[in-house]
């Protein structure tokens, strides 16, 4: 796509003598000649600001870009798209639903950040958006075959590395969860 810019120099040039033609014979003249003058920089100037729009929309891209390039007086658009990207793999497949509960529900959850972040990075690792993710968790659990498991691990001697060691209460050594 081309862009002439000489019009827009020529309307600076009419807009110059009209504002020197009150000012006598001896100013319009000085307008005249600095008209011409003024040319190349008026021009330097619109490439500039065109650039520097084209710079812009770039950067909102999601890819690709538009570059300006100088083709004699003219101005030419050059729009490039990048080869799109390769798609995701296929996410998992969900398990289905022993049955649908039919219309949906909105709850607000408040939990910590750093369970938000871990329960943000399962979802990531199984494909799957934040909300998807604890619906099938709480599926689970909620599942009539689910189980609830609370087992006391008190009793169990640990060589090595002890995971309950960073607890603050000695003794509580629990595992809980649902299966």
């Amino acid at each position: 796509m081309h862009m002439d810019i000489t019009p827009y120099v020529d309307h600076l040039r009419r807009d110059l003598r009209a504002a020197a033609e009150a000012g006598g014979d001896e100013l319009r003249q000085a307008a005249e000649r600095l008209s011409y003058a003024l040319d190349p920089s008026a021009r330097l100037a619109l490439m500039e600001a065109i650039s520097q729009a084209a710079a812009e929309l770039s950067a909102e891209l999601p890819s690709g870009g538009v570059d300006v390039r100088l083709a004699g007086r003219d101005l030419e658009f050059v729009v490039e798209a990048a080869a799109a990207p390769a798609p995701l793999p296929p996410a998992p497949p969900t398990p289905p639903a022993a049955e649908e509960e039919g219309d949906s529900a909105r709850i607000t959850l408040r939990i910590p950040e750093s369970v938000k972040a871990r329960a943000e990075e399962r979802a990531a690792a199984a494909g799957q958006s934040l909300n998807t993710w604890l619906v099938q968790v709480v599926r689970a659990a909620t599942s009539e075959h689910a189980i609830n498991v609370d087992i006391d691990l008190s009793s169990i001697p640990f060589v090595g590395y002890d995971p309950f060691a960073s607890r603050r209460q000695e003794g509580r050594k629990r595992m809980s969860g649902w299966v």
